[in-house]
């Protein structure tokens, strides 16, 4: 399980995640090479941060379209703590870079339509491009640092991230010293390789982050703690009624070629057989 804590102080919101367990489970299931990996993993862990200022059954999708070696990732969370996705690459012989491009953030709240943002994106600099989405798309200041780091024998070593969002109305003095600590903490990996906690490195982060008053220390709250898991919730009915969409006609070609059609899940590999019997009430008609 990874693990999700969510805080409030004066001036910011936090955000800071271990997302190694979930992006274990994504490489045994996905078994991508060391260039996607990394960067697979750190679009799980944007994604379970994301995922925490969903409500109820709202859902987050983000989805690059790329360039170079990646050509897509597709990852999904919500607001239980459930990831899932999938990456596509073109062809290793033309690998020329991990790839820059588009990344959409949709949000499904349950309205008509889904909230949709548009960015640019290049994976070589993927903090300033996350940064600069939440500045351009909901004018939300932003730093943070993801990390995603494996052995050589394909485990995870870590994976996990921080982010700090400033408030409406916060202190100039508190912006100061946040760009200030944004530029001398370590990035992730170190802080987690270097074995701090969730917690200690919360604490890092607010260590010397007074106010204007500098007698008056920045406090923060605990408002949540998550379990994170890598978890699909695919299943034969979904992808029988993709299936009918096909019509009578393209059915009846299918099965007079094949005894069964077989769909795999994209997102966790899990195969399903259906046969002609499955779609009797259809072909029938």
């Amino acid at each position: 399980m990874g693990r999700l804590i969510r805080g409030l102080s004066k001036n910011a919101r936090f955000f800071v995640v271990d997302t190694t367990d979930v992006v274990q489970k994504a490489l045994d299931i996905h078994k991508y090479d060391e260039y996607s990996m990394k960067t697979f993993g750190k679009f799980c862990t944007l994604a379970a941060i994301m995922g925490a200022t969903l409500k109820g059954e709202d859902k987050l999708t983000i989805r690059t379209d790329t360039d170079g070696y990646i050509k897509n990732i597709v990852v999904n969370s919500d607001a239980n703590g459930d990831i899932k996705g999938y990456l596509i690459n073109t062809s290793e012989e033309n690998f020329e870079g991990l790839g820059k491009g588009t990344m959409r953030i949709i949000k499904d709240m349950g309205l008509k339509e889904p909230y949709v943002a548009i960015t640019n994106v290049d994976y070589s600099s993927l903090p300033d491009d996350i940064s600069a989405y939440f500045y351009n798309s909901e004018q939300i200041p932003t730093i943070i640092s993801l990390a995603c780091e494996d052995t050589n024998d394909d485990k995870i070593l870590c994976a996990g991230a921080f982010m700090v969002q400033l408030l409406p109305g916060a202190d100039e003095d508190f912006i100061t010293k946040l760009e200030r600590k944004a530029e001398a903490i370590r990035p992730m990996n170190e802080l987690m390789k270097g074995g701090m906690s969730l917690e200690q490195i919360i604490n890092l982060l607010y260590d010397d982050m007074d106010t204007a008053d500098d007698s008056l220390v920045e406090e923060y709250e605990i408002l949540e703690e998550k379990e994170l898991k890598y978890n699909c919730d695919c299943n034969s009915d979904r992808f029988q009624r993709g299936i009918m969409t096909l019509g009578k006609e393209e059915l009846k070609h299918i099965f007079e070629e094949e005894k069964e059609i077989e769909a795999e899940c994209q997102f966790c590999g899990k195969k399903y057989k259906f046969t002609e019997n499955d779609f009797e009430d259809i072909l029938k008609k």
